[in-house]
């Protein structure tokens, strides 16, 4: 099966796929390759980089910022900047939920996540939550941070779900309490926003449980592992696709990414083929469910979009007539 076939779209639905891996294997070098060939079966395409240490733009060789940001006909990118992303998020908690008192306590939490290493993942979330209602691209690409950032971004959902029923739940319990001391408490006035704020509340988790869902989704979300031939990325590789289970995602392929090419004149090359051919037998043992597709090392740094079209046509092939099948 070509590597193509395993890339399906939906007609009315966003397609997301994330791409992730260990740190240094090609991830944005592949995430970016993986773009432009779907901008270029004619599918309005958004890449969005969820690094903290973005080389997106370096990859495309432009300067792509925090909004959309057009690259060629049908795609565009997006480099998550997380004190923006999380100015934005505070503000439309602000107009929503007009800070009612237990939403000043979500804005508390809010402020401290602000600060913390884990506010690129709430930025990342956010912005799924963001195109999943909106369904206005055909398909959504993550270009993802290494693997323990991309892992605590799969696993967001949960905790979100988890984290507002104990808010709703708290909310049930000083709706309670309020309305027992209003029995005892002539001039305790009424709470105008009470219905409103749970409301809202109940609207949040819905939205989470959407989220949750389409993560799952087969048809709508996938995941794809980059890595390298070395044992290192193969049990990071692994351990990274065991925890994605918990959370019931699809991981359908691996890309094994920088294989020395076969070259019998060079001691050294052949030396690294020897090892990586038995590194890559390895990972056709573990991961034989998987589709894998192969990337030689390149004699050049890949930039540029001239550069990554090659990298694209190695994965995906340059036979437009066999692409994808809309679901």
């Amino acid at each position: 099966m070509a590597f193509s076939e395993i890339v399906s779209f939906n007609k009315k639905k966003t397609t997301f796929i994330f791409i992730g891996g260990k740190g240094g294997v090609g991830k944005t070098t592949v995430s970016a390759a993986t773009s432009l060939w779907c901008a270029n079966q004619g599918k309005k395409t958004l890449i969005i980089s969820t690094d903290p240490a973005h080389s997106l733009g370096d990859s495309f060789d432009r300067i792509i910022k925090h909004v959309p940001t057009p690259i060629k006909e049908n795609l565009e990118a997006i480099e998550i900047d997380p004190d923006r992303a999380m100015d934005e998020y505070q503000a439309r908690l602000q107009q929503q939920q007009k800070l009612s008192s237990e939403m000043q306590m979500l804005q508390g939490q809010m402020d401290m996540m602000s600060s913390s290493p884990g506010i690129d993942e709430v930025a990342a979330f956010d912005k799924f939550l963001q195109y999943m209602r909106t369904d206005e691209y055909d398909v959504v690409i993550f270009d993802t941070a290494p693997t323990g950032h991309t892992l605590r971004l799969l696993s967001f959902p949960e905790m979100m779900d988890s984290w507002m029923g104990k808010m709703i739940g708290m909310k049930k319990q000083l709706g309670s309490m309020a309305k027992k001391l209003k029995n005892i408490i002539p001039f305790m006035g009424d709470d105008i926003d009470d219905e409103q704020s749970m409301a809202e509340l109940e609207e949040m988790k819905k939205q989470i449980k959407e989220a949750r869902d389409v993560m799952s989704d087969h048809n709508r979300t996938s995941f794809k592992t980059v890595l390298i031939p070395e044992e290192m990325s193969i049990i990071e590789s692994e351990r990274a696709m065991d925890a994605m289970k918990k959370f019931d995602i699809y991981a359908d392929s691996i890309i094994i990414n920088q294989i020395q090419p076969d070259d019998q004149h060079c001691d050294f090359c052949k030396s690294r083929r020897s090892i990586q051919e038995k590194r890559i037998q390895t990972i056709e043992d573990k991961f034989h469910d998987k589709h894998i597709a192969q990337i030689p090392l390149q004699a050049h740094e890949v930039r540029g979009i001239d550069q990554l079209e090659e990298i694209s046509d190695i994965l995906y092939g340059k036979d437009l007539a066999n692409g994808p099948i809309a679901l």
